[in-house]
């Protein structure tokens, strides 16, 4: 259940700090008073307004495991100055959290469903959640393929599940990098590329894609070549939030707020905007 007013920033302690990449971190959190049987639960898709106390507030996806709602886990580039002093916070560090805000993953609606993941770069952190219930969930759905690039081998985030991940029989991961260095013998390639080679069946999947604007335009193209219904995929969006309620409008998506009707949109709702690069 929600905060009772989103406008009110819960007080929060970090519970540990992760380094994932030279700029990524994950910081598990939990509630600083006693309330934490009192979290609110969360919903894969969804995000929480981060307070840096002093210095603003920022909107980041949550990157944990649904089951562990009483634990919040958010994976955070430093990129300016919120998302930098965030970072630097460290185990018993307070922080402000307001939320959760936003649409979910359709995993309900996908059930019976082949559902192909694919992520480009820290893309795959809001998805992350929706693939934890995947996994708890295994039975519900048909084949579940994971698609994952990046940049460089050196830019692969949560290495390590990615590898228990693939060493399950009952899900596909494949991961591809734009430039290949070192050892790497993987696939060489944009992960829109890996569409064509997955095995599903478009008449009954669900996709859900995040990463780079550019990313998710190819991979539109690519999931609608592959005969992938506008209605059964869904796109995360991400855009300078700054009130999460709907009020301020600097997240404005054509004729969508993204903070209200979104992150998580339908593809053919976002499908006449992702072109237009002033958006």
């Amino acid at each position: 259940m929600p905060m009772s007013d989103p406008m009110l920033p819960q007080v929060v302690r970090v519970l540990r700090r992760r380094r994932e990449l030279p700029e990524v971190w994950t910081l598990e959190i939990e509630p600083a008073s006693d309330a934490a049987a009192d979290a609110p639960n969360f919903e894969p898709g969804q995000f929480n307004m981060l307070t840096a106390f002093g210095v603003g507030e920022v909107p980041i996806s949550y990157s944990g495991d649904p089951q562990r709602s009483q634990r919040w886990v958010h994976t955070i580039r430093a990129v300016g100055a919120v998302s930098t002093a965030l970072t630097r916070l460290r185990a018993g560090d307070v922080l402000g959290v307001r939320g959760p805000f936003g649409s979910a993953w359709p995993l309900a609606a996908a059930e019976g469903r082949d559902v192909l993941v694919v992520a480009g770069g820290l893309g795959l952190a809001p998805l992350r959640p929706a693939i934890y219930r995947l996994l708890a969930q295994r039975r519900r759905y048909g084949r579940v393929t994971l698609l994952y690039g990046t940049r460089s081998p050196d830019d692969i985030l949560f290495r390590r599940e990615l590898e228990r991940w693939r060493r399950r029989l009952d899900v596909d991961v494949q991961v591809t990098v734009d430039h290949a260095v070192g050892d790497w013998h993987g696939h060489v390639g944009v992960v829109p590329a890996l569409i064509a080679r997955a095995d599903f069946d478009p008449a009954r999947t669900s996709a859900l894609v995040c990463g780079p604007e550019v990313m998710m335009r190819f991979t539109l193209a690519a999931l609608r070549t592959a005969g992938v219904a506008e209605t059964a995929i869904h796109l995360s969006m991400e855009r300078n939030m700054k009130c999460a309620v709907g009020l301020c409008g600097h997240c404005q998506f054509g004729p969508t707020l993204v903070c209200r009707d979104g992150a998580v949109y339908r593809s053919d709702l976002l499908a006449p905007y992702l072109p237009i690069r002033e958006l």
